[in-house]
């Protein structure tokens, strides 16, 4: 060890006493870039891997996928959100598990009800396949670190909601919100809230995403907002857990939007 030390404290200043010298040395001269050249090395399979690096992951590996593959629940049918034009089964069961499981917690926080939940389209990345349901599948779904907060909104401002969704014609995640509307123009016939007539006075509690109640696609009807509740709950964590709760996973192909 002593030897060790010796040898590291010689090179240390061999190579400080070294790097002086050149500095010196090259003091007069000065020189210029005149020219880059390079040339790209693709990476491929081909290098092959360092056995070192993958048998130390590996390990973490195993693990995680364990868990990501764990059962959670069972689907009797693949829930597809390109199956439907105003709602889907997938949708239906986004919509209505979020109500499910943040409501007890708004209650619990504030001693108030959610009326609405608005998710989006396009937030839902893959299918609910049938068969075993998955920490993984939870991922696949909903791949984004959304989280879930409650906005008040007014009945004027739900109106414009409805009237959103009746122009984006996309099967948009909705519970609590019943839209009825002219096959032929798409214009609003009746909106009832729970069963129950919309008050354009009254203030009302829509559940939704922290990406849209900032304005996300194009929802600009959030940001009207006046009080906003942070749940502090991600929507996958939320899936996760409703995955959990349940056995068998709902088909729900009851319909939010109606046109006559």
């Amino acid at each position: 060890m002593v030897k060790l030390r010796k040898y590291y404290r010689f090179s240390t200043l061999f190579i400080t006493a070294f790097s002086v010298f050149l500095l010196v040395s090259c003091g007069g001269n000065k020189y210029y870039n005149s020219k880059i050249e390079g040339k790209q090395i693709a990476i491929t399979e081909q290098a092959g891997e360092v056995a070192a690096i993958d048998n130390f992951i590996k390990p973490y590996r195993e693990h995680i996928d364990k868990e990501l593959d764990s059962v959670l629940a069972y689907a009797p049918e693949t829930l597809d959100k390109s199956k439907g034009e105003w709602q889907t089964t997938i949708g239906n069961l986004m919509a209505d598990m979020t109500v499910e499981m943040v409501n007890p917690i708004f209650v619990s926080r504030e001693n108030k009800n959610i009326d609405i939940c608005l998710l989006n389209h396009g937030g839902i990345r893959a299918v609910l396949p049938k068969g075993d349901v998955t920490i993984r599948t939870a991922y696949e779904i909903m791949p984004f670190d959304n989280s879930v907060v409650i906005v008040e909104l007014k009945g004027t401002e739900i109106r414009e909601m409805a009237n959103y969704i009746l122009k984006e014609k996309k099967p948009h995640p909705l519970n609590g919100l019943k839209i009825v509307a002219d096959k032929k123009t798409l214009a609003v016939k009746s909106l009832t809230v729970n069963e129950k007539p919309l008050e354009d006075s009254k203030t009302y509690y829509v559940v939704t995403s922290d990406y849209l109640s900032s304005g996300g696609d194009n929802m600009n009807f959030f940001k009207k907002s006046e009080k906003l509740y942070d749940m502090n709950y991600k929507l996958r964590h939320l899936i996760i857990d409703y995955f959990k709760k349940v056995d068998t996973i709902p088909v729900i192909s009851s319909k939010r939007i109606i046109l006559e």
